[in-house]
């Protein structure tokens, strides 16, 4: 059997293989389906569908202007054929036996290298990523519970996903779900995915989005909720990065209108959209990931795909060496959708589940003495109570909070309990965990083994080889009556032990490898129009010069005290007295690049 990438003897290696990986994938498992866009003529593009993104994301591809559209149809890493709907097992084993056996949390078990913030970003991402809708009441999956299950409804049930093109046929390929969100990676999270959301979020005045003189963003008619770009699943934490993207738009927008006072509102929305959206995907790219993913290759192959293997630096001083996306990064490069017209998938959906990042509990402490606060059980934060207790607290102490607190580990028995009995604004009680499981099923997601299989990694011939952890094997094994391939696509990866240094499993990193790339390369707001033409020199600038401790710092500067000399906003802050984390003697740091580089013991 051939090496993994990370059993590769040294860096050099490592990288080789990570590269031949990607290339591997993006030949090999990019495939949509038949009718994934609507075949309406849409002409051709106006001046401003060409020169700035659209609300709904059309015209992205001036040549296939569905693309990548809000409404159009979530592609594939699997072939088509193995996306299958299995009715008939749908509910074997019984999902919620599943939570309940496997993924309720015993204990907090903390993720130890990344904060409570970086939680929050995740799920701020996945709000402009990807939903499926909210379904309909009347068409359910109906769980019937077992003997001592308290949860309070009996039977649970979870609202069909709604397909968009065919029909869920036993023995079929799965049919095609729409994105309610559009597929780019364009801060629809903030500014809302279609005109009419748009439209709510501005204040069309020098191109701003509507944020109240106490710098926090307006109520909405959704009890809890902020108005904003998307107000599903909503919690204190993504309200804080809604919050902080909206201020930094209005930022862009002041230096836009003082650097150019001809610009009228619409073009200066349109730049403020441009700069914040690249802004969100440079600090998913280059620091969000690279504290989740800590692998000295990973530190390394993040930041290249950025500003290329000769680095940030020298791309600053010298410019782009010619298209080569190796060299010079992703941005800037040409465009390129590989082998299948740029979609996200179902199956970059279902890596994405990471929800024992959440604590259930929080504490919360003051900025200015240190000093403890209150406790809040995660229920209290999010839906309806969420502005009730965000407007009590100051923004310094709830930013402070976020980032001394530990996210949770993607493992098994984890999973956040308050989520696992979860009551939405609209009334309905959800155990997330099962959805979790019901969803891939229900979406054509292959198990485990056939997802692996379908990535060319090796299939696990038995439940004991998917862990070590001797206890989390014999209870899959009752679980799945010792039926390996029976075992379902989250319980693997999160029973999976991870390359060292990783914050998730090797199963769920292959989709990233490829998909990662892929949303930035397809983008030609990221490739042949990330210009100063395009963005204008002040905004190509922002991008280019600003991380996500200047944000912070820019509408934050109390946070100077803590994040002052941070090396990485999304690892656990200092708490007020304490020593800066990672700082080390000159040698120290000197001997750990060494080491970095060394073969890989």
């Amino acid at each position: 059997m051939s090496r993994q990438w990370y059993e590769q003897p040294s860096l050099i290696l490592q990288l080789k293989s990570l590269a031949k990986e990607r290339v591997d994938l993006r030949e090999k498992n990019l495939f949509e389906a038949d009718d994934i866009r609507p075949d309406e003529d849409l002409g051709k593009a106006t001046d401003e569908e060409q020169r700035a993104r659209t609300p709904d994301g059309r015209f992205n591809d001036l040549d296939e202007p569905w693309m990548g559209a809000r409404g159009t149809g979530f592609g594939r890493n699997v072939p088509l054929a193995k996306t299958v709907t299995d009715t008939k097992r749908l509910l074997e084993p019984d999902p919620r036996v599943i939570s309940r056996r496997l993924m309720a949390r015993d204990e907090f078990k903390p993720a130890g290298i990344i904060n409570a913030l970086a939680a929050a970003w995740l799920q701020f991402e996945n709000h402009n990523w990807f939903f499926h809708g909210n379904g309909e009441a009347d068409k359910t999956i109906d769980i019937k519970l077992q003997e001592g299950d308290d949860f309070p409804e009996d039977p649970m049930r979870i609202r069909c996903t709604i397909p968009v093109r065919g029909e869920i046929k036993h023995g079929c390929p799965a049919p095609v779900f729409a994105n309610a969100e559009t597929h780019w990676w364009d801060g629809s999270q903030v500014y809302g995915s279609g005109k009419e959301e748009q439209t709510a979020v501005r204040t069309f005045v020098d191109g701003k989005v509507k944020v109240s003189d106490d710098g926090r963003l307006p109520t909405s008619d959704v009890p809890g909720v902020d108005l904003t770009g998307f107000q599903e699943n909503w919690w204190v934490g993504v309200g804080l990065l809604h919050t902080l993207f909206a201020r930094e738009h209005n930022a862009v927008c002041d230096a836009m209108k003082k650097a150019y006072p001809s610009l009228d509102d619409q073009r200066l929305f349109e730049l403020g959209v441009l700069v914040v959206s690249a802004l969100i995907a440079k600090i998913h790219t280059v620091e969000w990931t690279p504290c989740v993913l800590r692998h000295p290759a990973l530190q390394i192959g993040m930041s290249a795909n950025w500003y290329g293997a000769l680095g940030e630096k020298f791309k600053d001083r010298v410019g782009r060496i010619g298209d080569n996306e190796v060299l010079s990064g992703i941005l800037g490069s040409s465009t390129d959708h590989h082998s299948a017209p740029f979609s996200l998938t179902e199956e970059f959906v279902a890596v994405y589940r990471m929800h024992p990042l959440i604590p259930d509990d929080w504490n919360f402490f003051s900025l200015a003495s240190g000093q403890h606060l209150e406790h809040q059980y995660f229920t209290d934060l999010q839906g309806r109570h969420t502005r009730d207790f965000m407007d009590r607290m100051e923004m310094g102490d709830m930013w402070y909070s976020f980032g001394i607190a530990s996210a949770g580990a993607v493992c098994l028995h984890n999973y956040p309990n308050a989520l696992r009995q979860l009551t939405r604004v609209d009334g309905q009680i959800t155990d997330l965990a099962t959805l979790d499981i019901v969803r891939d099923r229900e979406r054509g997601v292959p198990r485990y083994n056939d997802f692996r299989e379908a990535l060319r990694m090796p299939r696990r011939k038995t439940i004991d080889e998917i862990t070590p952890n001797a206890l989390w094997a014999k209870e899959i094994n009752e679980v799945y009556n010792g039926d390996v391939d029976a075992v379902d696509l989250q319980i693997g990866m999160q029973a999976e032990q991870p390359p060292k240094g990783f914050g998730f499993s090797d199963t769920a990193f292959r989709i990233f490898i490829l998909m990662a790339s892929r949303r930035l390369k397809s983008d030609r707001f990221f490739t042949k129009d990330f210009t100063p033409d395009t963005y204008t020199q002040v905004g190509f600038d922002w991008v280019n010069n600003t991380s996500m401790k200047d944000v912070l710092m820019r509408h934050y500067p109390e946070l100077g005290t803590v994040i002052g000399d941070a090396e990485r906003v999304f690892a656990p802050w200092p708490k007020l007295g304490s020593p800066v984390p990672g700082k080390k003697h000159p040698v120290v740091q000197l001997a750990d690049s060494v080491r970095a580089y060394m073969p890989w013991g």
